[in-house]
Order: C-alpha cells, then structure tokens, then sequence
C-alpha cells in the first residue's frame, strides 16, 4: 500500500498541543499563587466597602417636602394633546394599545359627526374622519416604556413628567380620557366644534392652524357636553 505520509506538511504531523503559558519546560505549574496575607483576609475583604461607609455622611433625600427636579426626556405619565384650536390630536387609530406590550392601553374610536343636533349629530372631536371616543390607560399595568409614543402617528400621546401616580384605590388608577387630556390653552375652544373654515385635515398637521377662530365660537355647540362632562 502506498504511504502518502510524505505528501503532507511537516506540521500537520506533530500536531501536539502548545505548552500552557503556566507551565515551564519542565512542566512545572509557574501561576503566581496569592500571599499567606491575600489569603487570610480574602473572606473578609467584601465587607471593605461596608466598612468605609461608615465614615460617610448619610445622603437623605427629603421628599416630598423637596422634590428633584427629573430629566427633560423622563417618562412619566401620558397626555393627550391637542391642535391650536382646542381639537383633539387622537385619531382613534388604536396604535398605541397595539404597541403596548404590558396590554396596558384601551382604546375606543367613533366617528366624528358633523350633522345637527336636531338630526342627532354629536360635533367634531378632531380634524380626522375618527376621534378616541373612550381611552383609558391602566398604570396598575403600564411599564412607562414610551412604546406606545411612539407608535402614535398623529403625536397625540406623549409623555410628561409627572410620576406621583400612587394611589390607595386601584380603580383610581386607570386614568380615563377626561384625565389624561392637556388642558385648554390660551386660544383654544372646548370640543365638539367644527374645523377651521378653508382647512383640511393636513392643514392642521402642517401648522397652518393657531388658534381658534371666531367662527368656531359661534358655532360651537353649548347644548352638546365637552368631553369628560355630562354623565
């Protein structure tokens, strides 16, 4: 039989292991072991950081008397914002309670209607074909993660920096859409009422609409309750 040993390269053949960097020539384990003084207060050594604060002054934060201010990006509780005119931003897309990972979002949307109230109408609530009729968040659940901000097509939903959502009753903490609406500004009107004359729905979105218009105060309908009144 023909050997083909030759063929090969000289280093294939004493494929032997390289010697471990802790081991002499002689085979000799050279690791540096620890002092009889390491290995005498190795037991106690983690109670060194312990021992030093000690001396340390206490750092005690006086709350809620004084209370630090948070950082400008921090995620606190929600808000539903609104459009110059007092209009709602939300759209009623469900975005955000799909995004939720904690399923801490509940979401409702109708349409606006524009008819009478003769005819039954109820008013316009946003400048979009559908407006959150019912949007609840539950912070027994909610994890702050801003997850659902994000989704949010319209930047209806953003975050503040309120974090006091403590509560003694755990039906207190599910934040109905009365709660979580930004509160009416200088220029704005009370929805249901109807859009700026001549603007459409991306009007608003481009910032072409400032404020309310007197137009919108005599039309807006005072028989018909703002959101969050009423019942």
């Amino acid at each position: 039989m023909a050997d083909f040993s030759a063929d090969r390269p000289a280093e294939a053949k004493d494929s032997a292991p390289p010697p471990s960097p802790n081991r002499s020539s002689s085979g000799e384990d050279t690791e540096k072991r620890p002092g009889f003084l390491a290995e005498l207060f190795a037991p106690v050594a983690g109670f060194g950081v312990s021992f030093m604060t000690q001396f340390r002054a206490p750092v005690t934060v006086q709350y809620p008397e004084e209370k630090v201010p948070t950082a400008p990006r921090f995620h606190g509780r929600h808000q539903l914002n609104r459009h110059p005119d007092g209009l709602e931003k939300c759209v009623g897309c469900e975005l955000c309670a799909w995004a939720c990972p904690a399923d801490a979002i509940y979401v409702e949307g109708a349409d606006n209607d524009d008819r009478p109230v003769e005819e039954g109408g109820t008013g316009r609530f946003s400048p979009g074909e559908r407006y959150g009729r019912v949007y609840q968040i539950n912070y027994l659940r909610c994890i702050l993660c801003g997850l659902c901000i994000e989704a949010c097509p319209t930047r209806a939903l953003t975050m503040t920096n309120f974090y006091e959502l403590a509560d003694a009753n755990r039906a207190d903490l599910i934040y109905e859409k009365h709660q979580l609406l930004a509160p009416l500004d200088e220029g704005m009107l009370a929805p249901p009422h109807p859009m700026v004359a001549g603007m459409e729905e991306r009007d608003y979105y481009q910032g072409k609409v400032t404020a309310a218009t007197p137009e919108q105060a005599s039309a807006t309908r005072a028989d018909v309750p703002a959101e969050g009144e009423g019942a």
